[in-house]
């Protein structure tokens, strides 16, 4: 089957969408960025920086689903906005305090 030609008119010239297209689009890249900068922190061996990295960039995920409006979000917003704040701001703190008061383990 062939495709008809539409008129020029008819076509319409796909808008220009800037990407993220939210605030908390954006936040959420930053947020995750930093949390790869963490992983590859504990990979090079201090784990404990590294997790204190990704610490700090849930709980500051948590921060921002807090201020923004739900149409700002983005990909923040997975559920209602203050169960999202409490799941990003328990696991940043969980981990924030795992970091600091895991004892050094002797080597081997």
């Amino acid at each position: 089957m062939e495709q008809e030609e539409q008129p020029a008119e008819l076509v319409a010239e796909p808008t220009r969408r800037r990407r993220p297209s939210t605030i908390g689009g954006a936040v959420y890249l930053v947020v995750l960025a930093t949390a790869g900068v963490g992983l590859s922190i504990v990979t090079r061996g201090n784990w404990r920086l590294g997790v204190k990295w990704m610490a700090a960039s849930l709980v500051v995920a948590a921060l921002v689903r807090l201020a923004l409006p739900a149409s700002e979000a983005g990909m923040l917003a997975v559920r209602r906005r203050f169960l999202d704040v409490a799941l990003l701001a328990a696991v940043g703190v969980a981990l924030w305090f795992l970091s600091t008061s895991i004892p050094n383990q002797p080597l081997p």
